[in-house]
């Protein structure tokens, strides 16, 4: 059996540890004692660091070089992918990774794009000209970048929040093809990859939440809007979504 690492194991981690548990030994940090004996009772070894945004003595991660792939989906790009510098941050996980020699995954947020109407696609920003993502590609080339849309799934529904706007178009990813997308590329062996990891129909707030509250819609859709373009994920991996509909994350 490969290992896999998850350094910042929270709620995305969580969902694709138990995806790939069955095929993967699964080695997780977090930040939260609390998680330990939780980890610990589906099997996963447990490491607890913190990675502040300040100086910290931060030591290699043992296990590293024992790891078939690493994923790392500690945030480094602020609210909304806000480009809120966080280099000592970064430089806390790239101790940690130390000399690294495994295939790597970086979890980046769609937020890089700017808040433009039009539809955005991964040529329109290359992971060096993002202070985000080229920390990782800077010391490891070869590293995939997957840049989520809005986390959705389980309790993760638009209909639950406090929603504003809405009439504009959401981008969203449900969290099971997230974990699609990381076991095919690591059964691939997928090496310096960036993917847009975002489900292909854009449907506007409203019709979203009317959907989910099953409440019908008359309204009609935006043809406008900043949207965010899978079609480079679907024909390099030629990938089904399992979920292509945020009307329908809910099902």
């Amino acid at each position: 059996m490969k290992n896999l690492g998850i350094i910042g194991c929270g709620w995305l981690g969580k969902h694709i540890a138990e995806r790939l548990s069955k095929r993967y030994e699964i080695f997780a940090t977090t930040t939260s004692e609390s998680k330990i004996e939780e980890f610990k009772s589906k099997g996963y070894h447990t490491t607890l660091v913190d990675f502040p945004d300040d100086q910290s003595e931060i030591t290699e991660w043992e296990i590293a070089p024992q790891l078939d792939a690493i994923i790392i989906t500690v945030p480094f790009s602020g609210i909304r992918g806000m480009q809120i510098s966080m280099k000592d941050r970064q430089e806390n996980v790239l101790k940690f990774l130390g000399d690294y020699k495994g295939q790597l995954f970086l979890m980046s947020s769609t937020g890089v794009y700017p808040q433009t109407e039009k539809e955005f696609t991964e040529a329109d920003l290359p992971a060096e000209n993002v202070e985000s993502e080229n920390f990782i590609i800077n010391k490891f080339p070869n590293a995939n970048v997957l840049r989520l849309a809005g986390l959705m799934g389980d309790q993760r529904l638009l209909k639950n929040y406090n929603i504003s706007n809405l009439d504009l178009l959401v981008n969203h990813i449900h969290y099971a093809d997230i974990c699609s997308t990381v076991e095919k590329m690591l059964d691939n062996q997928s090496q310096g990859k960036v993917y847009n990891v975002v489900a292909p129909i854009h449907p506007n707030k409203e019709e979203v939440i009317n959907a989910q509250k099953d409440l019908p819609y008359s309204g009609e859709r935006t043809t406008t809007g900043r949207t965010i373009s899978p079609a480079k994920l679907i024909s390099e991996l030629n990938f089904e979504f399992q979920y292509p509909d945020p009307r329908y994350f809910h099902l």
